[in-house]
C-alpha cells in the first residue's frame, strides 16, 4: 500500500477484479521481488505452504488489495 501513490490506489480500485491479472507482470513482479517469493525459504511463501507458487501469492496479495482498496474507502 505504501508504495503505490493516490493515482495507482485509484486506478487500481477501479479495475474489474476479472483484469486485476493485468498486474501480473507490473505490480506482482515488484511483490514478488520485494518479498523474495521466489526463495524457498521466503517466509511469506513459508507460510501459504508448500505448494503454493509465487505467481499465486502474488495474485492473492494483488487480489487482496484490490479489495481493501474497492471496499474500504
Amino acid at each position: 500500500m505504501s508504495i503505490l501513490d493516490d493515482e495507482q490506489k485509484t486506478a487500481i480500485a477501479m479495475m474489474r477484479e476479472e483484469n486485476l491479472i493485468d498486474l501480473h507482470f507490473s505490480l506482482g513482479m515488484a511483490i514478488r521481488n520485494a518479498f523474495g517469493l521466489h526463495a524457498p525459504d521466503s517466509k511469506l511463501k513459508v507460510s501459504f505452504g508448500p505448494l503454493i507458487q509465487a505467481d499465486d501469492i502474488s495474485a492473492e496479495i494483488i487480489n487482496k488489495l484490490w479489495s481493501r482498496l474497492k471496499y474500504d474507502n
